[in-house]
């Protein structure tokens, strides 16, 4: 009996071995026999291998044909001895000749699924290998066995050829490999089995997926790759992330066919008898890898993924991992469910930057396992493998619809058409998921839709790849942008391609495709870019496409962003716009190069152009345009990419048209023609906002400016029209009219004014966004503003002088900037740390809630705006857990704008994005410099131009309002800025805004809370929990703004029971054994009690070093826009002057100078005064004078003196003698005005006249300069009282100047005109003798000499009788000098007779008549020379009044007198 028992135990335990062996892998000896191609083969007359030539996809994705060999593979011949290669390796073709049955699977054309259970059967048709014959190993694609050696660097490598990639290409599954050529078992990983089902697997580099990045992965039976452990338990379906999180354990992983597997069995018929099983190969650092297989592997991963997926044209993968399931089945069948197997393949390609994966399904033929719901048998039924992606950590997942979880996942073996094969199918799985491959439509509900590139330029000509369902080359695509549509072109079955049309928006735009009659289900958002910010083509190596008038242009471009082919031709064209009508004109104006070789660069010479005529030359700006030529030669469709320059001036081209048209000054005729059109306009100036004085200020005015992108210090110092800047700002949304505002600072951080220089801050009538609608003029983004505000700079200023009549008008008048008089800076308020917070009033305090809660919003119904914060637990410290929150995430939004919710990523995800930006629960990115400044409705949203990370964002809403959302290792800060409009209209935990600190603890209900804000519980309990935010909108507090994703609401973060610690200082809450804490805490903290805190709490120095940051930052921003600003405003620059300084700030002495040839009038030097005023000009307000005008204005003062001066003291002078004369004549009727002596020189005369004696030695011809002392002057009444005095003797004052004086004696005496005959003693007598008719020729006569005295008979005039004389003298007497004088001051010489002398000696001076009738010409007979005096000289008169009477002695006689020679 016990044998029998033993007999029967010994059978069952074979039975159960025999099923066991069955069950698990085959021995290597039963599979030598099976391996197809173990042994090289050699076979008489082979087939000649037909290699399939790729299909062609886009100009994009093109295979360079003209490729140096270095390995040459053979053409099978029939012949069998084999052709050695340069590399010296001697190859020989195989060909495998094979009958296929009714159960193949595998053909050329591609996958079939498979009618048998089974594995994959290898075409009998298989392109010819190489069998190398030193190693002999063979290079067919299908080989079972591991290629031999070792990854190589070394130079001349190996080199693949175009017919070697289409070989391998044409394969659809990637190599995996059982047996290696060292007795090994190659990728096989036979440690993986029912009883350990996965194995971990170092990669040594870093793999970015979904976020975060691993450099290791864990190989799972299960059909993926994990990261982490999956959860203990699943529950079906399956459903990620976990929402228990952290709770439960969620998963990262890359799920191909997630269903629990077991290893299968294959038929002894199946040709491929390979193990079945699990294969993982790595293969790194292909980027400069030279063997055979490193470069094989690199150039067909390299290209399918390239063709396969849209935006991957430059992808180069650097590693690449396959991990192969073949012939797996489900865990918990029986019978033969062995052989129900699946074959599939995971094929993972990255640069360490961007990662892609291929999932190959060869073949399917069960859905789910057992504890599924599926049949023992067949797998069928139940809840089928789930297929997609989890990023893990409780953060996002992307479930591969339709098929994932659903019956009709066995399609994924016939859909798919990457690469042209049904069962491809290909991500991007780096940052987002992004599908690469056509998928099943059932309502398009399920999948968005893929495009790449998702932005381009808003002129047009992008070409956008798309994929999302699949086409068919007989049903019609139709693409819409917006409001244009244009039909799209049929690339394959995954691809059709659409030219993005001229597109007169900007930012996101709704993005649609139609696919034959249906309605357009497949949506996106695509970005348009304004053409002044588009991303940058076509590039100006310098700025000489700028001048009025270059001799040449260099232009570059990136020839693959055309074409890979550098044979390629292109075409350059210069494209011009306007406003003359309602609709933009962008319009063609003229091929520059209508064919080129696509070389990459260009070198335009405007006088090439000269003889143009254009019919729209009244263009005075526009682009240059790059395409192809003849594009089907080169990518098989005619269709061309186009690049776009910047918007640039078109001086260069049309110059010769202005200069023919409006003459040689036609930047002046171009200018007067915009200033008459502009002058039609409204003025936009009331509507910006001041600009701030100083550049630390603008910077910080986070709600109203952003920087410029034409002058920006971190990103583009070149300011090319701000000459002198080294930032500019610009306001960051149009005002209600669509205007922009732009303020420039110079180096010493001042604002820079038009009334200073040309190149100051200039408004602009038209934001570069433009203002809806967007197809109207004056309201296109970028073009109007070009049009408006850019155009006119050069015509203006740039084109001519800056003291030019025009550009004086353009920046005086038309584009003046404004100064910061009534600048406000804006209120701040801010969160940080674990947190803290600081409201608009500066009031600090800690308040540790856990939810979502609201930190400032308006209670103005007419202008609203919400910002909230999101705070979660701090992580546990070595102590356990942190009592204690942060600040997480923040949502914010105005009155109808979008929502916006910047948030702080997972601590491995942060590796290239430290936070992530949601509009309208929408992803962005700001990665690109196309991308750095969107616009939303409402809203601004950038972050600065140096950084790539995303660790700051700024978002600015249209009234002014800016948040900043600030990120360092982890720990956030947000901070608000809002303009003074805000002032007692804001509640929240950042108060309210009154500059009164008594009010910030307003509740929702606005009551003011009394709290101390030290007491953190009270905090907490009775202000900081009354603003928790739920879904439901609660009066007060309204509801919550975030995105609610995998059904987290806000009961999910929100927990009012939460107990944090309520103790301030550090040594009154840690233990008595953490002394050390404390210390710490204080020597990294110092005074600051927020960065002490948040070390007790958490013993994170970063925590407390940011804290201690943040918390600085913002009470020195406070600060800073508390301090008044001074400003004295704009001082006018001179016309045709300068200012040698722009300073206005308190304190400052601005000195002027004048141009040359001008001349500076009134003060040279201002100052600005401490009450913000300049200082009165002492001297007159500064101006420059040409020195022609100042000249003719000195003309004019000196004229107006005298008129306003002279005159009047004329016109008083006579009224004055006038009120005298009337006066004397009132007394006296016969009194009779005093005649006065008219030159002190006549009287001269007359007086050495009569001082003339006979007895001197003296020709009476010459007459000297003399005194005679004989000769006594007295006055009619003499002094009472004074003695009689004689003078002494002294020379006469005679003037030297006159023209009568001679030289000594015996020489002639001078002569000069027609009075010098008259100079001697005769000529006194030469009149009389004149006859009549000749007084006209006598300029001296006078009719006075007709009528005065008696008639010689000689012919000349008697002198008077001394009795006539004496009354005449009465009646014209003078004391110094007579009438006479003035007649005879131009007589060079007098004769006196001696009896006059005589006469006169004691008898005073005689004083002649004051009227020349005693002296008159004589004859013209008469000889001068021998002349005789004919009469005596009259009875001297006297005057002895006021002076001394001469003494009794006489004085010395004139003969004994010396004349004194002159």
């Amino acid at each position: 009996m016990r044998f029998k028992l033993f007999v029967v135990c010994a059978l069952a335990c074979g039975f159960m071995a025999y099923v066991l062996a069955n069950e698990n892998i085959s021995t290597e000896e039963d599979l030598d026999d099976q391996v197809i191609n173990a042994v090289p083969q050699i076979v008489a007359n082979p087939k000649p291998s037909q290699p399939v030539k790729p299909k062609a996809d886009t100009e994009f994705v093109e295979v360079v044909k003209d490729v140096p060999k270095t390995t040459t593979k053979t053409k099978p011949s029939t012949s069998p001895t084999p052709k050695p290669t340069p590399s010296g390796q001697r190859m020989i073709p195989v060909v495998h000749v094979t009958s296929r049955g009714t159960d193949d699977v595998l053909t050329v054309a591609g996958l079939k699924p498979q009618k048998t259970f089974g594995a994959l059967i290898m075409p009998d048709d298989y392109m010819g290998e190489l069998i190398d014959v030193n190693t002999g190993y063979n290079w067919d694609p299908n080989n079972n066995v591991a290629p031999p050696g070792y990854p190589s660097t070394a130079a001349g490598g190996y080199t693949i050829t175009p017919a070697r990639l289409a070989e391998l290409r044409s394969n659809f599954m990637y190599w995996f490999f059982d047996k290696d050529m060292y007795g090994g078992r190659g990728d096989y990983q036979y440690d993986i089995h029912a009883s350990m089902t996965q194995l971990h697997k170092n990669l040594n580099f870093q793999m970015p997926f979904y976020g975060f990045r691993f450099n290791y992965t864990r190989l799972s039976l299960n059909g993926y790759l994990e990261f982490s452990d999956p959860p203990e338990y699943l529950t079906y379906p399956l459903v990620f992330p976990i929402k228990d999180w952290p709770t439960k354990r969620d998963p990262s992983f890359m799920g191909i066919f997630f269903s629990k597997c077991r290893v299968g069995r294959i038929y002894p018929s199946d040709i491929d008898q390979r193990t079945p099983g699990v294969y993982f190969r790595v293969e790194r650092d292909l980027m400069g890898r030279t063997d055979q297989f490193g470069v094989e592997v690199r150039e067909r991963t390299m290209w399918d993924i390239r063709q396969g997926v849209v935006g991957a044209e430059t992808f180069v993968p650097k590693h690449v991992v396959i991990a192969t399931w073949k012939n797996v089945s489900f865990a918990g069948g029986i019978d033969n469910s062995l052989f129900m197997t699946n074959t599939f393949q995971m094929v993972l390609a990255t640069d360490e930057v961007y990662t892609y994966i291929m999932y190959n399904y060869a073949v399917l033929n069960w859905l789910s396992h057992t504890e599924a719901g599926g049949d023992t048998t067949t797998g069928a039924g139940g809840v089928p493998a789930f297929v997609g992606f989890n990023a893990g950590n409780g953060t996002q997942a992307y479930e591969y619809k339709p098929y994932s979880q659903n019956m009709v996942i066995r399609d994924l073996a016939n859909r798919g058409w990457a690469n042209g094969f049904p069962g491809r199918h290909i991500f991007r799985v780096d940052e987002q998921i992004l599908i690469g491959s056509c998928n099943k439509d059932i309502d398009a509900a399920l999948l968005p839709l893929t495009f790449a590139p998702e932005s381009g330029n808003m002129l047009g000509g992008q070409v956008v790849n798309i994929t999302g369902p699949c086409f068919d080359p007989n049903v019609r695509v139709t693409c819409h942008f917006d409001t244009e549509s244009v039909l799209g072109t049929y690339v394959d079955t995954n691809r059709v391609i659409c030219v993005q049309p001229f597109l007169k928006a900007e930012g996101y735009i709704r993005f649609q495709i139609s696919v034959g009659t249906q309605r357009f289900k497949w949506r996106g958002k695509y970005f348009v870019e304004t053409p002044a910010a588009a991303t940058e083509k076509i590039f100006f190596t310098t700025d000489d496409v700028y001048k009025k008038n270059p001799n040449e242009i260099r232009i570059t471009w990136i020839p693959y962003n055309l074409t890979s082919n550098s044979n390629a031709n292109v075409m350059i064209s210069l494209w011009g716009y306007r406003e003359t009508k309602i609709e933009p004109q962008l319009e063609y104006i003229d091929v520059i190069e209508a064919s080129y070789s696509n070389t990459g660069s260009y070198v335009i010479t405007p006088s090439n152009y000269l003889n143009r005529k254009n019919v729209n030359r009244d263009m005075q700006f526009g682009f240059l345009q790059i395409n192809l030529t003849q594009p089907d030669q080169y990518s098989g469709l005619a269709i061309s990419p186009i690049l776009w320059s910047r918007p640039v001036p078109l001086a260069w081209y049309m110059a010769p048209q202005w200069k023919e048209q409006h003459g040689i000054q036609w930047p002046r005729a171009l200018c007067d023609n915009w200033l008459r059109s502009d002058r039609f306009l409204r003025n936009f100036a009331a509507d910006l906002p001041l600009c701030p004085c100083t550049l630390d200020q603008a910077v910080l005015d986070k709600g109203r400016y952003r920087p410029d992108r034409e002058c920006d210090k971190d990103s583009n110092p070149s300011c090319l029209r701000h000459r002198g800047a080294i930032h500019c700002v610009v306001s960051g949304t149009p005002v209600a009219q669509g205007a922009e505002q732009q303020c420039c600072y110079d180096r010493y951080g001042f604002l820079m004014l038009t009334y200073d220089q040309m190149w100051g801050s200039r408004p602009r009538r038209v934001h570069n966004l433009g203002k809806m609608p967007w197809n109207e003029a004056s309201k296109v983004p970028s073009l109007s503003m070009w049009f408006h505000d850019m155009r006119p700079f050069y015509s203006c200023c740039a084109w001519q002088e800056e003291q030019a009549v025009g550009c004086e008008t353009y920046r005086f008048e038309r584009r003046p900037s404004q100064d910061c008089v009534a600048y406000q800076p804006p209120g701040i308020a801010g969160v940080f740390g674990d947190p803290h917070f600081i409201t608009f009033d500066g009031t600090a305090y800690t308040f540790n809630g856990l939810g979502e809660f609201v930190l400032a919003r308006s209670i103005d119904e007419s202008n609203r705006f919400e910002v909230q914060g999101r705070f979660q637990q701090l992580p546990t410290n070595y102590y356990g857990e942190v009592q204690a929150t942060q600040l997480t995430a923040l949502a914010m939004r105005g009155n109808t704008t979008t929502t916006i919710e910047v948030r702080l990523r997972p601590l491995h995800a942060r590796w290239r994005y430290r936070l992530d930006v949601l509009a309208d629960g929408r992803r962005v990115y700001f990665d690109r410099e196309s991308l750095k400044f969107q616009h939303f409705d409402g809203v601004t949203v950038y972050t600065p131009t140096y950084l790539l990370n995303q660790s700051q964002v700024v978002v600015q809403f249209d009234a002014g309002i800016g948040v900043e959302v600030v990120e360092n290792e982890g720990f956030m800060t947000g901070r608000v800025f809002l303009p003074w409009n805000f002032i007692n209209k804001t509640a929240g935990l950042f108060g309210n805004w009154s500059f009164n600190k008594l009010d910030d603890f307003v509740l929702p209900n606005g009551q003011v809370a009394t709290i101390n804000t030290n007491d953190l519980r009270s905090i907490h309990t009775n202000f900081g929990l009354k603003w928790m935010l739920t879904d439901r909108d609660v009066p007060g507090v309204g509801a919550a703004l975030f995105t609610r994703e995998f059904g987290r609401m806000s009961s999910y973060y929100a927990n009012a029971t939460f107990q944090p610690n309520y103790v301030l200082d550090p040594a009154d809450f840690l233990p008595g054994n953490r002394s050390y804490d404390v210390e710490r805490a204080k020597e990294l903290c110092g005074e600051c009690l927020q960065c002490q805190y948040d070390y007790a709490m958490t013993l994170n120095r970063d925590l407390a070093h940011f804290t201690k940051n943040y918390y600085d930052t913002i009470v020195n921003m406070q600060a800073d826009n508390a301090m008044r600003v001074v400003s004295c405003g704009v001082l006018q620059t001179p016309r045709f002057g300068r200012k040698l300084s722009f300073d206005f700030m308190p304190g400052a002495k601005v000195s002027f100078e004048c141009n040359e040839g001008f001349i500076l009038l009134g003060d040279q030097r201002r100052e600005c005064l401490s009450n913000g005023l300049w200082n009165i000009p002492e001297f007159g307000y500064t101006e420059c004078l040409r020195e022609v005008y100042y000249t003719r204005r000195i003309a004019f003062i000196a004229i107006g003196i005298i008129f306003l001066v002279i005159c009047p003291l004329m016109l008083c002078i006579v009224c004055g003698v006038y009120r005298y004369r009337q006066k004397q004549l009132k007394e006296d009727p016969h009194w009779q005005m005093p005649v006065l002596p008219r030159s002190r020189a006549s009287s001269a005369r007359n007086l050495r006249t009569l001082n003339y004696d006979d007895d001197s030695d003296t020709d009476a011809s010459t007459l000297k300069k003399s005194r005679s002392y004989d000769k006594v002057y007295r006055t009619n009444e003499p002094l009472p009282g004074k003695p009689q005095i004689d003078f002494p003797a002294k020379k006469w004052d005679l003037d030297e100047n006159d023209e009568d004086v001679t030289s000594s004696e015996g020489e002639k005496p001078k002569q000069s005109g027609r009075r010098s005959l008259r100079a001697s003693g005769t000529d006194l007598d030469q009149h009389q003798h004149q006859d009549p008719e000749d007084h006209e020729d006598d300029d001296d006569f006078d009719e006075a000499d007709v009528h005065t005295g008696t008639i010689h008979p000689a012919g000349y005039h008697q002198p008077l009788s001394p009795e006539e004389a004496d009354q005449l003298h009465r009646q014209q007497y003078s004391p110094t000098f007579s009438g006479l004088d003035s007649r005879t001051s131009g007589a060079s010489s007098i004769n006196y007779t001696p009896q006059a002398a005589t006469q006169n000696r004691f008898g005073g001076v005689p004083v002649l008549p004051s009227n020349t009738q005693y002296y008159s010409r004589p004859p013209s007979g008469v000889p001068t020379a021998t002349a005789t005096p004919l009469r005596t000289a009259p009875t001297p008169l006297t005057q002895d009044s006021g002076l001394p009477s001469p003494p009794l002695a006489t004085s010395p006689t004139p003969s004994v007198q010396k004349s004194t020679e002159v």
